[in-house]
Parts: structure tokens; C-alpha cells; sequence
């Protein structure tokens, strides 16, 4: 896995490894290499859709200065998700306005919380 991850040569990191700016970009991350580890996609997979997500991201006028690349990953991993039949684009789309409410109504400094109605 490491020479694959060698591949992704735009990856955010340091001496030690990939850097993550939030929480959430350490999970999308630890989603796409697991779900390739259990033969969900191929790495090839992955790659080539990360970088399809990169270039439409630059032709519509992303600068490209490394604080957008995470937002390319997310897009990429929800791309293949529905493209494998992973998930239903309907159900990742209510899940992700679900989220958004439960942002809104969050006070500043707490952790965010779905309400019992709306976890599964």
C-alpha cells in the first residue's frame, strides 16, 4: 500500500507521513484506502478518479493551492461510492443535509450531533 499511496504525489505530507488540516480528511482518507483494501475499487480506480476530480476542480477554476485537495479526494471517494453501487446518491445526499442542519444548529465549540430522527 505504501508505494500506492507513493503514487498520489499531490498528497498533503510531511517526514512522516500524509497531514491532515481537519478530522474529517483523516477519514475520507482511511475510507478509500480501506474500501480499495477489500477489493471495493482498485487503487488504478481511485487514482484515476482522484485525478479526474483534480483536473474538473482546475478547468473550473480551482488555483490549485493544496488547501482544496481533501474537497477532490471526498468528491472522487463519492464518485466511485455510487459509480460501484456502494451507495445511493439520494440516501448520501439526505445524509449530507441532515449533517449541514445539525451544523447550523450547533453552538459554536460543541460537538456536532444527529438528532435521534435523523441517525439511522
Amino acid at each position: 500500500m505504501k508505494a500506492q499511496l507513493d503514487e498520489l504525489l499531490a498528497l498533503p505530507r510531511d517526514e512522516q507521513g500524509p497531514v491532515f488540516r481537519e478530522p474529517w480528511q483523516a477519514h475520507a482518507f482511511a475510507l478509500a484506502v480501506r474500501l480499495s483494501e477489500a477489493g471495493c475499487f482498485t487503487w488504478a480506480e481511485w487514482a484515476a478518479t482522484l485525478s479526474d476530480e483534480i483536473k474538473a476542480a482546475q478547468q473550473r477554476g480551482d488555483p490549485d493551492l493544496g488547501d482544496t485537495y481533501y474537497e477532490h479526494w471526498l468528491a472522487a471517494l463519492e464518485r466511485l461510492c455510487v459509480g460501484k453501487g456502494l451507495l445511493d446518491i439520494a440516501d448520501m445526499l439526505r445524509r449530507k443535509e441532515e449533517w449541514r442542519r445539525a451544523y447550523l444548529n450547533t453552538p459554536h465549540g460543541k460537538p456536532i450531533e444527529l438528532s435521534a430522527g435523523q441517525r439511522r
